[in-house]
């Protein structure tokens, strides 16, 4: 049976972030934060539907008394679709695969709108239900109670190329190739266009001695780890840099993500000081160099 994909909010406001409960949170800003690998199982976003299944959230709708003084901002929900085409596109969803059994609101799975009676009722009055879960029954204060096939509408225009994101800034430019002292040895970096420096990833992990599986077909390199604790930085790597996306998060568990990085002429590269930190790597300055990890 194919994942189902469930779009919610968190009831908080724009800036919440917690990992455990969604695989991603969407800022009000649009700002996405991948907490966990679309691979694996949450065991908290939607009720009794959580087994084959993606929660994404929109941080939002936290207002009190009255949520709608934190609504769904439009970049919120823009991303939000960008991220469900780009995820179904990625499992080779066709835009008609995109229906009410595959991507659904949590006010309709609530209320077993697609069909399949899992649960009681406890979705929105409107609908019969107990009015616990109603996200994205609307998209705005007293519109239509029809946001699930609006979004759903959405997302097929932008797999199908009819809906284009919003024009953003240039893919991120290098500069100049180079290198920097790393663990006594040399390694190889490109400086880019804001001055940070980027290595490939299989030289980092294979300097620092962690054992590490590249999966292609998903863009993924997982960790082979039990010392690192993700920090989830707010300046996490985006799509809009302009460049096709890999992750890299840790073998087993909820597998969450430590960090993202870029494919350049198909080779997985990261920014290094960002690689360090994540990574409990000591790290000093004119010049740039890279000690031992913290600890060992």
């Amino acid at each position: 049976m194919a994942p189902t994909i469930y779009l919610h909010w968190s009831a908080t406001p724009y800036t919440w972030v917690r990992r455990g409960m969604y695989h991603t949170i969407v800022a009000g800003d649009g700002h996405l934060h991948r907490l966990h690998s679309y691979t694996i199982d949450l065991n908290a976003h939607t009720w009794r539907r959580n087994s084959n299944a993606v929660g994404i959230s929109c941080a939002c709708m936290g207002g009190s008394p009255d949520p709608w003084t934190i609504p769904p901002t439009e970049v919120q929900i823009a991303a939000m679709c960008q991220e469900v085409a780009d995820l179904a596109s990625s499992w080779q969803w066709r835009p008609e695969d995109i229906n009410i059994e595959r991507v659904m609101t949590h006010a309709e799975a609530a209320s077993n709108r697609d069909g399949r009676i899992l649960h009681d009722n406890y979705g929105p009055v409107a609908w019969g239900g107990s009015g616990e879960r109603w996200d994205f029954m609307q998209l705005r204060k007293g519109g239509p109670t029809d946001a699930g096939e609006e979004l759903r509408g959405r997302i097929r225009s932008l797999m199908r190329g009819e809906t284009k994101p919003s024009a953003g800034q240039p893919p991120l430019a290098f500069r100049r190739t180079t290198s920097m002292l790393a663990r006594g040895s040399s390694l190889a970096v490109e400086i880019d266009a804001n001055g940070s420096s980027w290595a490939l990833v299989v030289d980092l992990l294979s300097l620092y001695d962690i054992p590490y599986e590249w999966n292609s077909g998903q863009r993924r390199v997982m960790i082979g780890s039990t010392d690192i604790a993700p920090t989830y930085r707010e300046d996490g790597v985006q799509a809009s840099i302009g460049h096709p996306l890999f992750e890299m998060a840790l073998q087993g568990g909820n597998s969450p993500v430590i960090l993202r990085g870029i494919m350049r002429d198909d080779r997985a590269w990261c920014r290094v000081l960002e690689f360090a930190q994540e990574f409990g790597i000591t790290a000093s300055f004119q010049p740039f160099a890279l000690g031992e990890r913290r600890g060992g």
